[in-house]
């Protein structure tokens, strides 16, 4: 057991339990809806003022978190550690190294991708108008974070809405609130002024209060039937959401790939993170006639994986966060063995670990039939499947409901680019895999049923505020030729805009110029 609500005629708590020993974390509050209703209320009072100040002061604050995060480094990642159950080294390398680059980078940055843009309106222009587009903050910004990444996944996006002028609330899973409380803690201390950051803890049901307070905007990290009641809930009040659902990653490699790299590829981009990250690679098509090779490989590698408590020095592999997660990839497993894929390595509970592990497994002979090739598993499985020809490749790729990430793996660049923009997926990588959630000035999120908009760089900051256009005539002295009355003469002046000005010929306008000077004159009698 991961969590427990306890509940008492005083109060109620959840419990946060360390899912590779089962010891008892902490204890926090189940926040009630007028509690989460309160919080909203102080982040609307705060953000005003916030919005106010420079995006260099703004970034003050954010830079002195920080270096306040970057001094508690090793305290942090042991928390992150045994609240998820993975390896503080990676807790260190894909959530505090990703969070402290974004922290710099926003602090830094927003000022310049935020300011405002210039629209060229053609001709507009030379009748003395401009128009340009000024970004505004939504507001209150209401976070809804996973516990699969409890601090790079809402501390980015706090980043982003802080730097944005917005206040946040923030209610992380009920898996892992001792982080969002450390995330919390670091910003106090960092003096972000009160309100701004406020953290409601609970479940599923403090998560519906925060969209029924009628915050301005919702960002949401989870599952796809949880995302969907998230925007069903969302659109009663129209307000916007941002929604990073599931994936199903599919890795192709090529004939010609580094097979040495691609393989080692494989093997962390399925079981980092026990393959509990929505861009995993949870489906890897190999070219047939390196397939025995590649396999090979890929065996050795996961083989020499060391999977134990997350907190020893040399874990590669931790604990699953959760029993339910487990059960999951349990079934998945034992559905695609059922129906004639061949376990290679892994395939049961680990017997020598007390608490929710389960080995690197990687499965051959699978086929779009099983459901491991269909449905999110969120768990340590390869599943390896072959390919004739690019097409086959691309037409498997996109066999999916999902699309969030992929990666193409070969040594000719363009040949690699070519295919990666026929996969249908929000980030398609070559060569890569994985990680490109972890560069704040890339974008991130999906199509299809894994989500829409985006977090990170410019397209995730221009979630975070409202455009609005404003538009200005500095002749202010002469009316607009469209202006009433409307009589034979106006009419033949419109079709012949209707005739030359459109087409954006400024050659073709000026033959308009006489009857244009005649109906203001007209007009001005």
């Amino acid at each position: 057991m991961s969590t427990q609500v306890l509940q008492s005629e005083q109060t109620r708590e959840i419990v946060s339990y360390d899912p590779g020993t089962g010891a008892e974390l902490g204890r926090v509050p189940l926040a009630s809806p007028e509690e989460v209703a309160q919080a909203v209320r102080r982040a609307r009072a705060a953000q005003p003022a916030w919005a106010g100040i420079s995006f260099k002061e703004k970034g003050r604050v954010i830079l002195k978190a920080r270096a306040i995060m970057l001094s508690q480094i090793e305290e942090l990642a042991t928390l992150i550690s045994r609240e998820t159950g993975k390896p503080v080294s990676e807790a260190i390398s894909m959530e505090v190294v990703p969070t402290l680059d974004a922290m710099h980078y926003f602090a830094n940055h927003t000022a310049s991708l935020l300011k405002p843009q210039k629209i060229d309106i053609g001709q507009y222009g030379l009748m003395g108008r401009s128009s340009r587009i000024v970004y505004k903050p939504m507001g209150v910004v209401g976070i809804i974070s996973p516990w699969n990444f409890p601090l790079g996944t809402p501390a980015e996006e706090i980043v982003m809405a802080l730097m944005s002028g917005n206040a946040v609330v923030l209610k992380p899973s009920e898996l892992t609130p001792l982080t969002a409380l450390k995330i919390g803690e670091i910003f106090r201390r960092a003096a972000l002024p009160e309100g701004l950051l406020e953290i409601v803890t609970g479940d599923g049901s403090t998560g519906a209060a925060l969209i029924d307070a009628r915050v301005d905007k919702i960002m949401f990290t989870g599952s796809v039937s949880t995302g969907k009641r998230v925007a069903e809930a969302a659109a009663k009040h129209l307000t916007p959401v941002v929604l990073e659902l599931g994936g199903k990653g599919p890795m192709v490699v090529l004939e010609d790939a580094n097979l040495e790299n691609a393989a080692r590829g494989a093997v962390w981009g399925a079981f980092a993170n026990s393959g509990q990250a929505c861009a995993s690679v949870e489906r890897c098509y190999v070219h047939e006639s390196i397939a025995p090779q590649f396999l090979a490989r890929v065996l050795a590698g996961t083989q020499a994986l060391r999977q134990q408590v997350g907190t020893k020095e040399d874990t590669d592999v931790g604990a699953m966060t959760n029993e339910r997660q487990l059960r999951i990839v349990e079934e998945h497993v034992a559905d695609a063995v059922e129906r004639g894929a061949k376990l290679v390595t892994g395939g049961k509970r680990a017997g020598n670990l007390s608490g929710f592990f389960y080995p690197p497994t990687v499965l051959t002979n699978v086929d779009h039939r099983m459901t491991i090739m269909r449905d999110e598993t969120f768990g340590p499985v390869l599943p390896v499947m072959t390919f004739k020809t690019e097409d086959e490749a691309i037409l498997l790729a996109n066999d999916s409901v999902f699309g969030l990430t992929a990666s193409v793996w070969t040594k000719d660049i363009a040949r690699g680019r070519r295919l990666a923009e026929r996969i249908e997926a929000g980030t398609v990588m070559v060569n890569e895999v994985l990680y490109t959630h972890g560069i704040a000035q890339t974008p991130w999120g999906g199509i299809k049923e894994s989500g829409y908009g985006r977090t990170h760089g410019r397209m995730g900051l221009l979630e975070l505020v409202t455009s609005r256009h404003i538009h200005v005539n500095r002749m202010s002295f002469l009316p607009d030729v469209w202006w009433f009355r409307y009589d034979p003469e106006a009419s033949s002046l419109f079709q012949g805009l209707a005739t030359h000005f459109t087409t954006g010929s400024i050659v073709r306008t000026a033959r308009l110029l006489p009857r244009v000077v005649r109906r203001l004159l007209q007009r001005g009698k």
